[in-house]
């Protein structure tokens, strides 16, 4: 998305602009805060409780998914520290995310939040004052009056959304969101050039997929075909209606249900797992060998099984699963899950113990 809707009453061009030549995700989120602030009908803000929605904007983003915003933003390590001075969890939904912050009286709480004082409100504003070259103080005092129509005024404590631009901010607040996360995928893609789905990483979905389809029209199938499968983690005989389908590869980083990821396990070990990485060198054979039988039974019982596409990605033909060279398939197994495996690690995920 590269265009904004337009409007010839205001410079829709200078709002594009305030994105050219980012160096932090801190303009990307302050926007968004911004247009939150505007659906929830407050054009008068204080500007304590925008930095604290950017934190809570980009909360599960850092805590879920672990993605890098770069080595010197310092938005991921403000969230990195609120969560433990807090004591959040990486659940904890977004509006009591920013209660907590903004009702805090710890002192770091306040300094890490007022950081963003000094780095983005007057800032976002350059492209209406270009002859004031980004000076705090000529910028708070030209927006007073709303100069060159711009967003808003700024001054020590509050931003004002001007008048003129209400409409448009309401009127167009998903289109201005779509536009800045965006952007914000672009800017963060770079910084994570290996991490799959960063657009999908950058909001917390209301609730995973549920991966009951998985479980009775795939493994369902395989465990009554060929009897009870071994849980590769506990070696506990997994029965039709006693195992967890689970991501070999944290959901977390993979961000996708497909099912060359997923395979029965222990409900208890599941639960304990988490979003921890499994060792290859002491999983990956049982991972593979269950993969393997998946797709040998799937074939042979029901071909047209859709969720048999999944493993197209990396598989040129599934005829492959009946050949007697198991090490070719084997190898394409392994040459799909150690990459994700490895920049996973790279990228702040840990290893089971």
């Amino acid at each position: 998305m590269n265009s904004l809707p337009s409007n010839p009453s205001l410079p829709i061009n200078l709002l594009g602009s305030c994105f050219n030549n980012t160096s932090a995700t801190y303009k990307f989120y302050w926007f968004i805060s911004l247009i939150e602030a505007v659906e929830n009908g407050q054009y008068q803000v204080n500007k304590q409780v925008l930095f604290a929605r950017m934190i809570a904007n980009a909360w599960y983003t850092i805590n879920y998914f672990n993605v890098s915003f770069g080595k010197q933003d310092q938005l991921q390590r403000a969230v990195e520290q609120l969560i433990l001075i807090e004591n959040l969890s990486i659940d904890t939904k977004k509006q009591p995310i920013v209660d907590r912050l903004i009702t805090s009286n710890n002192s770091t709480t306040y300094r890490l939040l007022r950081y963003f004082d000094s780095e983005v409100p007057y800032r976002f504003l350059s492209p209406w004052f270009p002859n004031s070259k980004g000076q705090k103080r000529d910028i708070y005092s030209l927006s007073q009056s709303f100069s060159n129509n711009t967003l808003y005024a700024v001054n020590e404590q509050n931003v004002i959304i001007n008048p003129k631009w209400i409409n448009y901010l309401s009127e167009n607040s998903g289109i201005l969101k779509s536009f800045c996360y965006w952007h914000l995928s672009l800017y963060l893609q770079k910084h994570n050039p290996n991490v799959p789905d960063i657009p999908n990483k950058l909001i917390k979905p209301p609730l995973r997929n549920s991966l009951t389809k998985q479980r009775k029209d795939f493994w369902d199938i395989v465990i009554h075909h060929n009897g009870a499968v071994n849980c590769i983690y506990s070696k506990k005989p997994l029965n039709i209606g006693d195992y967890a389908v689970e991501h070999f590869v944290p959901h977390a980083f993979v961000s996708h249900d497909l099912i060359w990821n997923l395979i029965p396990a222990d409900k208890s070990f599941n639960s304990t797992k988490c979003d921890k990485l499994p060792h290859l060198d002491r999983y990956f054979e049982g991972y593979f060998s269950l993969q393997q039988k998946a797709i040998q039974t799937i074939i042979q019982l029901d071909r047209k099984n859709k969720f048999l596409e999944d493993y197209l990605t990396f598989i040129p033909t599934l005829d492959l699963a009946y050949t007697s060279n198991t090490n070719a398939l084997k190898e394409l197994f392994k040459n799909n899950i150690q990459p994700l495996i490895t920049i996973a690690a790279n990228n702040g995920f840990e290893f089971m113990k």
